[in-house]
């Protein structure tokens, strides 16, 4: 009896260990079931980067930056033949229904655009493509699919089937006729005051949907000082924007001045289209421009009431306080914008005032005020008179004299020209030495001729004498000449 007992003991030890292994043996082929599946999933693994919202202008293109992963893409990569990018249009899915394909590179299919550029490689994992001509009817959610051929892999990367809020795998394409003013932002906050002499950077972008296309970026009212750098940037998510950047430091001329930043979109046939953003400078400074006027004038007779009114640029102006001062006199006369008095003449001199905000102080030019009629108003007249007749005395004289060397110039030329017509004869030492020597030469020659003055000129107003005498005379001189002579020879030779 014990010994059946001790068999019944070990039958039910058999039967206890053959459901463990039974069940452990469902484990092992449930673990290795899941495994294998989570393997092939792991397998292919896939997922794409998209921008959730592109935003393009109608008669203008649009890019849409595309990237893609997929596990172990090389090794597909390698047996690989062909692969093909697809984009499909508000459903993602693939059944052959070509309606809804806009784009198949493997069939060279494009429909529903004019043209459409996938202009990244493929096999880099980039799927960038450009869509030209947009218009409104192309706004709807696009879908990307990939096939690598032959039948390596196929798929459409599409919205997270957990979670229907996730978009990442898609993108949506909104078209507009009018895109979005241009951001502009600044290193201050303009809203509130910028002290002057503080260096202002003012940014302003603009949405670049078509790189190919671009807007261009113009500013308004730019400051003197002002620097401007402007280039093309890709952001984060791949898409692009024009970027314009201007620096400039404060100044007061620039307070509330309104600086615009202007986009301008191309287009293909319809007309461009410009949208601006303006913003508006607070600028801090101390008083600038300082000046005063009198009313009515600052010549005026006595017993008039004049008004001095102090003017200046300061900002902020709302706390200006304005003082009134007198040449020689310390002591403030008046602490307000305004002053008014009956003028005597002990308040006539030079005044000047003095405007001050919290940021500083400055002071006008002097303005002298006095009384029409006064001693002093006749010999400043006086002195004012004697200057006027020196200055016009000696412009006349100035002129007198120039008027004098004009005409002795003149004279002097018709004289010229009138000697250049008379024979004129000058004595010439030269010629009567020569004649002496001829003289001596020829002593058997009688002939003695007259010495004639060639010093004094001879014109035409001498009267000339008829030949027949001249030649008379000449004649009766060479026979006296002659004799006197011979009479000094023989007195010669009776002495010797």
């Amino acid at each position: 009896m014990f010994g059946h007992f001790c068999f019944c003991v070990s039958v039910k030890l058999s039967c206890f260990e053959m459901a463990r292994i039974q069940i452990n043996f469902f484990i092992i082929i449930f673990i290795s079931f899941v495994l294998t599946h989570t393997l092939s999933a792991v397998r292919d693994v896939f997922s794409a980067v998209l921008p959730h919202t592109v935003t393009a202008l109608t008669d203008s293109c649009v890019l849409i930056p595309c990237t893609f992963n997929i596990n172990t893409f090389e090794e597909k990569l390698q047996n690989t033949t062909q692969i093909y990018g697809i984009w499909l249009k508000k459903t993602s899915r693939f059944a052959g229904d070509k309606s809804l394909v806009v784009f198949n590179s493997s069939q060279n299919i494009i429909q529903g655009f004019r043209h459409i550029e996938m202009i990244g490689n493929l096999t880099e994992r980039n799927c960038s493509t450009v869509f030209y001509n947009i218009m409104m009817k192309h706004s709807d959610p696009y879908y990307f699919r990939i096939e690598m051929e032959p039948n390596v892999f196929r798929a459409t990367f599409n919205t997270n089937p957990y979670d229907a809020s996730d978009s990442s795998k898609t993108v949506k394409i909104n078209v507009t006729d009018s895109p979005k003013p241009p951001e502009l932002m600044s290193s201050h906050n303009l809203c509130k005051y910028v002290m002057e002499g503080t260096a202002v950077n003012l940014n302003c972008s603009a949405e670049a949907p078509c790189p190919k296309q671009p807007p261009t970026l113009s500013w308004t009212n730019i400051p003197k000082s002002a620097n401007i750098i402007t280039q093309l940037q890709e952001k984060p998510d791949k898409t692009h924007s024009v970027f314009s950047s201007m620096t400039f430091n404060a100044s007061y001329m620039d307070h509330k001045m309104n600086i615009s930043c202007t986009a301008t979109y191309p287009r293909n046939i319809l007309n461009n289209i410009t949208v601006i953003s303006t913003v508006m400078l607070n600028i801090s400074f101390p008083p600038k421009e300082t000046y005063f006027i009198i009313e009515p004038s600052a010549s005026v007779t006595v017993g008039t009431n004049v008004t001095f009114t102090c003017k200046s640029k300061a900002s902020p102006s709302n706390d200006m306080t304005y003082t009134w001062y007198k040449r020689g006199q310390k002591t403030p006369l008046a602490q307000e914008k305004k002053m008014s008095f009956i003028v005597t003449h002990n308040n006539t001199g030079w005044y000047f005032c003095t405007a001050m905000n919290k940021h500083g102080n400055q002071s006008s030019k002097e303005i002298q005020l006095f009384i029409t009629g006064s001693f002093k108003a006749v010999i400043y007249g006086c002195i004012g008179g004697l200057l006027a007749l020196l200055v016009i005395s000696a412009v006349f004289y100035y002129m007198r004299t120039k008027t004098l060397s004009q005409t002795n110039t003149r004279r002097k030329d018709q004289t010229a020209d009138k000697n250049e017509d008379m024979p004129e004869i000058y004595y010439n030492n030269s010629i009567e030495i020569n004649m002496k020597s001829i003289l001596s030469e020829k002593e058997t020659d009688d002939v003695h001729y007259e010495e004639i003055d060639f010093y004094k000129p001879h014109t035409k107003h001498i009267n000339k004498k008829n030949p027949e005498t001249e030649y008379a005379e000449i004649q009766r001189k060479r026979q006296i000449n002659s004799v006197q002579k011979q009479e000094e020879l023989y007195s010669q030779v009776k002495i010797k």
